[in-house]
């Protein structure tokens, strides 16, 4: 059986007004919340057991995804009734689940991807690190003058990739995490920097599509992007 957890207990602060009512995880994107694209992403990949992390509104998402039989997974719910971080939030999830032999794929509940998990899994598997992150390319949220020695302006680039990845917030995981991580607190400054010390952590570089929604501006260009996405695969089935 494949599992995964989404982290969703963000109030999603700097999205206000459009998470006064609901949780960022549940910010509408093209008609639909950002994590039911999530569950339709895992759904293909054959994942059918998923534990979802939330805190703030978490009966908002409750009630729109109940137990999942409608998405044809078995759903349970990991309530905070106080702040435990990121970190905490994910060790909890993980009990939930029980004992696990297969790594179980971690997610933040604000972004959408259409990577390739089996992949991810098979690089995972093959490695064999406590953690896997994923990462992508980090672009210039700015045009870029190229300039000589002397001064000479020699061109433009307009946002282009820059040579650093950015941790998504996609995981595989193993089973031994779960000790490492924090009751409280996040694991991305507790438990990962000392799984990189110990050769434990291993990242996944990705060319995947991956967004995720931290501002009304990362919103907008979503919203923008899929709207070209769905577009261009509507025209390229008209045209086949």
């Amino acid at each position: 059986m494949k599992q995964a957890v989404i982290l969703a207990g963000g109030k999603g602060e700097r999205l206000r007004p459009f998470t006064e009512d609901r949780p960022k995880a549940m910010i509408e994107v093209l008609g639909n919340p950002i994590m039911s694209y999530q569950l339709h992403w895992l759904r293909s990949y054959g994942y059918t057991r998923l534990v979802i992390a939330c805190g703030y509104r978490h009966e908002i998402i409750e009630s729109f995804f109940g137990d999942g039989s409608k998405w044809q997974m078995d759903i349970s719910y990991e309530i905070e009734t106080e702040p435990l971080g990121r970190g905490g939030a994910l060790k909890r999830a993980l009990k939930r689940l029980g004992a696990f032999k297969e790594p179980v794929l971690a997610i933040n509940g604000d972004g959408i991807t259409n990577l390739d998990i089996s992949d991810l899994l098979k690089q995972h598997k093959r490695d064999s690190p406590v953690a896997t992150l994923v990462t992508v390319p980090l672009r210039s949220p700015y045009g870029i003058v190229d300039i000589e020695e002397d001064g000479t302006v020699i061109g433009f680039r307009e946002k282009p990739e820059l040579p650093f990845g950015v941790n998504a917030g996609i995981y595989m995981l193993d089973e031994s995490i779960v000790d490492l991580l924090p009751d409280k607190g996040d694991h991305e400054e507790l438990t990962f920097p000392r799984l990189a010390q110990d050769g434990k952590l291993k990242a996944y570089r990705a060319k995947a599509f991956w967004r995720s929604v931290d501002t009304a501006k990362d919103l907008t260009e979503l919203r923008g992007e899929l709207e070209k996405m769905f577009l261009s695969s509507f025209l390229s089935a008209v045209a086949g």
